[in-house]
């Protein structure tokens, strides 16, 4: 079988390392690989292809595949291995449903009330995001989509629903750097995230609600069709 440029370069990482270095540097890889959305929720992990790709044994494979699972990005299920974990796609239907019933009553709540240094704060959160975005940073695009929806949301004098949020968001940020990653959608995520917070500064609520209605949909369709399409072809 023909090696290829990725099984090239994992071949480069764990050359020439100690055994304990090798499984962690095996695990980092995989890490990437699942939290930039190439390994999808349900892919199966094989140790042996995983040994060929890496060039070496599957003891640091199977230690590495533990160091993940210890981190919940994999299962270990009895007769399959090694399974990529993740939401099931009722768990996301259930997820996205909660978050558009929520988000939208919640910044018509909170949006009034905020104050300049809010909005001077959301505009930076905002640039901090958006340059994430633009330079393929996966790995803090969850927490940073997570503080920018909660700070929309935190005059709402809800405490009760901004903690269901909250813990929803929370549950998102895997989830949400699939998406993003998968369909290419930064820089709509980006634009959708600049007009709300502009329409909210601009005193036009309802708008700004209407629009972060959609903008959760869009996403939680989007994420939908991934699972869909990833449960098809490991089925």
């Amino acid at each position: 079988m023909a090696v290829t440029e990725r099984a090239r370069g994992a071949r480069s990482v764990a050359g020439g390392l100690g055994h304990r270095t090798v499984s962690a540097a095996v695990a980092e890889a995989l890490r990437q690989r699942i939290l930039s959305g190439a390994l999808a929720p349900g892919v199966q992990l094989r140790q042996d292809a995983l040994a060929e790709e890496f060039g070496i044994s599957r003891i640091p494979i199977r230690e590495a595949l533990l160091q993940l699972e210890a981190g919940g990005l994999v299962k270990i299920v009895p007769h399959r291995g090694a399974v990529v974990s993740g939401l099931s796609i009722e768990e996301v239907e259930d997820i996205f449903q909660l978050r558009v019933s929520l988000e939208p009553q919640l910044l018509i709540l909170s949006a009034r009330h905020l104050t300049p240094d809010d909005f001077s704060e959301l505009r930076a959160l905002r640039e901090e995001y958006g340059a994430a975005l633009k330079a393929g940073t996966v790995e803090t695009w969850g927490e940073l989509n997570r503080r920018f929806h909660l700070g929309l949301l935190r005059h709402a004098g809800r405490p009760r629903s901004l903690s269901i949020i909250a813990g929803l968001l929370q549950d998102c940020d895997r989830p949400t750097r699939l998406q993003l990653s998968v369909t290419g959608d930064v820089a709509r995520a980006d634009l959708e995230h600049t007009t709300i917070l502009d329409l909210c500064e601009a005193g036009e609520i309802v708008a700004a609600a209407n629009l972060l209605r959609i903008h959760v949909e869009h996403a939680g369709r989007s994420l939908i069709e991934i699972y869909r399409r990833s449960a098809a072809a490991t089925a």
